[in-house]
């Protein structure tokens, strides 16, 4: 995925990508019935992955993440180099696309399961983490 962060001081200001990668924690009870398939799992991670793909995966990758405010000033912003272009209401910050990822993922879930940690890595040392018992973002 790739981004540019409006106003930025230093380079991040210009359009560049990243392999970002993702991991999140889940809380709940494993299963425990014997004659389940689901015996011992919380969450079947196949399932898991499912929702992952097809809400943020399928939708960010070899995607250009841009801040709305900016839209009119692009030209030619229709044309085919723009086409997988998301534009949300926010500066596209590691910290921020946490926040927005934890808001498309937590209803998803099943009701007895929940998001305890999601980090979002942009490289091998920066990344942001979002914890559910303090409901903030590093």
């Amino acid at each position: 995925m790739a981004h540019a962060l409006v106003g930025h001081d230093g380079p991040c200001r210009h359009i560049h990508g990243h392999s970002y990668e993702l991991s999140i924690t889940l809380k709940g009870q494993p299963v425990n019935d014997s004659l389940s398939p689901k015996n011992g799992m919380v969450m079947d991670f196949g399932e898991l992955n499912r929702i992952v793909k097809s809400t943020l995966i399928d939708r960010f990758d070899h995607a250009l993440v841009l801040n709305d405010t900016v839209r009119d000033e692009i030209p030619n912003s229709s044309h085919e180099l723009f086409a997988r272009t998301i534009w949300v209401k926010f500066q596209p910050t590691t910290e921020n696309l946490l926040l927005y990822f934890v808001e498309i993922l937590q209803p998803l879930l099943p009701s007895d399961i929940e998001l305890y940690c999601i980090k979002l890595s942009e490289t091998a040392t920066s990344f942001a983490e979002w914890y559910a018992p303090d409901q903030s973002a590093y």
